[in-house]
Parts: structure tokens; C-alpha cells; sequence
């Protein structure tokens, strides 16, 4: 490297170095409760009765149950091939609150962005071809939680040392 090569490209390289000392581990956990609070919130909005309190030391869970409107929204806006909107609410409402779950605590991480994955491509492709920007953004976060894991605080990660 020369050692005058100018302001700017040395302020470049020194911007990529420390950009470069970010830990997987930080970018896996800000990937994986994004991702995960974006899938939860919109489980939240197919089901009813659905609640955690924790008052006064009490802790209360509440039945889920798929909200009225739901099938309804399935049936007449989703419109999806091949499935009953009522199975396809259902699978949706399930896969929104346990695949979270499992990213955010870092189990199974690959597979839940997987399924998470699976279920961004079908609300693209069959229900809101338009929203390309926002799966888009969904999918370069599902996708990098497949390739790079969960990073080093997860439970898979316990798992991985454990039995190494």
C-alpha cells in the first residue's frame, strides 16, 4: 500500500477495517430478532385470545384462536392456489409465531429461515407480487441466517459445542 495515496482512499480504508471487525455474531443477533418480530407482529394480527401476562409474579397464556376476519382475508384477498384458506390460515398463523420463536432463541435457526423463506416466496409470487422491496429485504436477512447460522449466542450454537 502506498503511504500517499491520498485523504480519501485512506479514509475508505479505514472505514472497511473497522466495518470488517463487526462480529457475525452482533449482525446474527440483529438479523434474528428483526426477522423475527416482523413474522411474530403479523401472527399477532391473524389470531385472538393469543396474550403472555406477567403480573404480580403471575404469569397467564391465554388460547390462541384464529381471529373471525382471518379466513375471510385467506378466502377473498390471499386467494392462494391449491390450499383451503382455512388450512392456509391456520398453517400461516402457526408458522408466524413458532418459527420466530425458534430464530429468535437461535434453534433450528437454518430451517426456520427456511420455512420463513418458503412462506416470504409464496406471499410474493401469489398474494403481493407488488411488495418486492420489503420480501426482498426479508429474504437477504432469512437467507444470510441460513448461510452464516445463528452466530455464537444461540442455542444452536450451545448445541454445536456440546456435541462437537
Amino acid at each position: 500500500m502506498p503511504a500517499n495515496d491520498g485523504l480519501i482512499p485512506s479514509l475508505i480504508r479505514q472505514f472497511i477495517g473497522i466495518a470488517e471487525r463487526i462480529p457475525n455474531t452482533l449482525l446474527a443477533f440483529v438479523a434474528r430478532f428483526s426477522i423475527a418480530a416482523v413474522f411474530w407482529k403479523s401472527g399477532q394480527t391473524k389470531v385472538q385470545g393469543f396474550a403472555i401476562d406477567i403480573v404480580n409474579g403471575e404469569f397467564t397464556l391465554g388460547w390462541p384462536r384464529l381471529s373471525d376476519s382471518v379466513v375471510g382475508l385467506f378466502r377473498d384477498e390471499y386467494n392462494l392456489p391449491i390450499i383451503p384458506p382455512e388450512i392456509a390460515a391456520t398453517m400461516a398463523a402457526t408458522a408466524e409465531h413458532l418459527f420466530p420463536i425458534l430464530i429468535l432463541f437461535g434453534f433450528a435457526t437454518r430451517l426456520s429461515a427456511v420455512a420463513l423463506l418458503g412462506m416470504t416466496m409464496t406471499i410474493q409470487l401469489f398474494v403481493y407480487p407488488d411488495a418486492y422491496p420489503t420480501h426482498g429485504t426479508w429474504a437477504a436477512v432469512l437467507l444470510y441466517l441460513m448461510v452464516h447460522g445463528p452466530g455464537k449466542l444461540s442455542v444452536d450454537h450451545w448445541i454445536a459445542r456440546r456435541y462437537q
